[in-house]
């Protein structure tokens, strides 16, 4: 004869597989976007070899149009997304400043 299991404890079998997933989710975002800053490193770095401007407001203007449509189409909260991007592009241009003294 076969028990329904402790509610409670399907509950936190269910919990533990959750937080599972949101720790690997988490490592991938980290691994993502140390992948991101190598490429960003090295526009910085082709910007400051050719006197180019830090930042790029067309561009960024674009990318965060592209990012909120992203996210609606992924069910997030578009103004959230444009947040992060627009914290990831700030940390870019503070980079590329850097760079370039």
């Amino acid at each position: 004869m076969t028990s329904l299991a402790d509610p409670s404890q399907r509950a936190a079998e269910l919990l533990a597989g959750h937080r599972d997933s949101i720790d690997r989710l988490d490592a991938i975002l980290v691994y993502t976007l140390g992948e991101r800053f190598k490429h960003t490193q090295a526009v910085g770095r082709l910007k400051a070899e050719h006197q180019l401007p830090p930042s790029d407001p067309a561009r960024e203007e674009r990318q965060i149009e592209r990012l909120e449509w992203l996210a609606k189409e992924a069910d997030l909260d578009p103004e959230f997304a444009k947040k992060f991007l627009n914290f990831i592009i700030s940390e870019v241009i503070r980079h590329h400043e850097n760079l370039q003294r």
